[in-house]
């Protein structure tokens, strides 16, 4: 079996970033799983996507993203608020 590492997420990653819109187009909101640079399944929740793709693959070798048609499926804010006494 091919090792499926940072760099193969990575990768498995920026398709999804790169066909982003076009997926939405094609599945609207969903969970895609995608392995080697393919969607390999598109399903209803996030935990199903991963309850059937183990079926088929091991855990660890294919990534799930969210669709949801804004960046908010792909991106993170992550913000620090600290209390100043004077």
């Amino acid at each position: 079996m091919k090792d499926y590492g940072d760099k193969e997420r990575r990768e498995d990653f920026d398709f999804f970033i790169e066909h982003y819109q076009e997926f939405y187009r094609k599945y609207g909101h969903s969970f895609l799983v995608i392995k080697e640079q393919k969607v390999i399944g598109c399903y209803d929740s996030e935990n199903t996507a991963i309850k059937e793709t183990i079926k088929v693959w091991p855990l660890g070798t294919f990534i799930v993203q969210e669709c949801n048609g804004d960046e908010s499926a792909y991106t993170n804010y992550i913000s620090s608020w600290q209390i100043i006494q004077i």
